[in-house]
C-alpha cells in the first residue's frame, strides 16, 4: 500500500470526480455526521462534494485533503458515476 500523503489523496480524488460517495465527518467527541453526495471539484487545498438535497439542508460542502489524512473525514466511494 502506498503511503498516504496530501498529493496522493488529491490525485486519487481527481480520478473520482463525478462518483457518488458516502462521507463520514467527525464533529466532536464521539460524534459524527454521515452525508451522501457526489464529488464535483478538486482544488489545490480542498475538494467539493455536492450533497443529496433530499437528505441535507445545504447543497455542498468542502473539506481539505488534510481532513482525510488525519481521518477527520472518511470517504467511501459507492462505485457509480452520476
Amino acid at each position: 500500500m502506498m503511503p498516504m500523503t496530501l498529493a496522493t489523496i488529491k490525485q486519487d480524488l481527481e480520478g473520482k470526480i463525478g462518483y457518488e460517495l458516502m462521507l463520514v465527518a467527525q464533529t466532536g467527541r464521539k460524534r459524527h455526521t454521515e452525508r451522501r453526495g457526489v464529488l464535483t471539484e478538486t482544488y489545490p487545498a480542498v475538494f467539493v462534494v455536492d450533497l443529496d438535497p433530499e437528505e441535507n439542508s445545504f447543497e455542498r460542502v468542502s473539506y481539505s485533503y488534510s481532513d482525510i489524512l488525519t481521518k477527520t473525514v472518511e470517504i467511501e466511494f459507492l462505485d457509480q458515476v452520476v
